[in-house]
């Protein structure tokens, strides 16, 4: 059994609308679609911001470098 919380959010009315026909049409709870679709975005999210962080770390000298060269030799393949 997968342990819950509970968590308020402030969303369009069109978007809790269409939630709630889906939880109609379906026989399924708003709370399961919106879970469903937070689990599905948060990896993709993670991602795409520790991009963002990364880049951001780069530009400010905070991530250790190498060229294409120390690449290929630290890698044995060197011409």
């Amino acid at each position: 059994v997968m342990e819950t919380a509970t968590a308020a959010l402030r969303m369009p009315k069109e978007l809790v609308a269409r939630y709630d026909q889906l939880a109609k049409s379906t026989g399924r709870t708003k709370t399961f679609y919106m879970t469903e679709a937070l689990a599905e975005s948060i990896d993709r999210l993670e991602y795409e911001y520790g991009i963002l962080k990364d880049i951001e770390d780069y530009r400010a000298g905070r991530l250790e470098t190498y060229s294409l060269d120390e690449v290929r030799a630290h890698c044995g393949l060197e011409d």
